[in-house]
């Protein structure tokens, strides 16, 4: 009883462990699209997807796509990746998806 206890409790820490990094993965994305889009509309200096990759490293994930939106050119779409801990690696990575822009109507 006691071992099906520990197997129970182990396994609900793992996916609870997968739920974290899945919303830790979220927030990157969010973060990564947001400062892209201001590169993206000229708020700031840089490339676009050069500057999301890099906030999604600050963040602890990896850029897994990025492309800006056309046609205006000023929205952009990411996705950020986190690798899951080794017993549940076989799930896939825990990947966040965002895109970003200027306002409705604001060019």
């Amino acid at each position: 009883m006691a071992g099906a206890l520990c197997f129970l409790l182990i396994a609900l820490l793992l996916v609870a462990q997968a739920g974290i990094l899945t919303h830790r993965a979220a927030k990157a994305a969010d973060l990564s699209a947001l400062a892209a889009a201001d590169v993206a509309r000229g708020l700031s200096s840089g490339i676009p997807c050069d500057v999301a990759a890099r906030v999604a490293e600050e963040n602890g994930a990896q850029l897994a796509d990025c492309s800006v939106v056309a046609p205006e050119n000023t929205s952009v779409d990411v996705t950020a990746t986190i690798e899951l801990p080794q017993p549940i690696t076989g799930l896939g990575p825990a990947t966040g998806v965002s895109r970003a822009g200027p306002p409705a109507g604001e060019p």
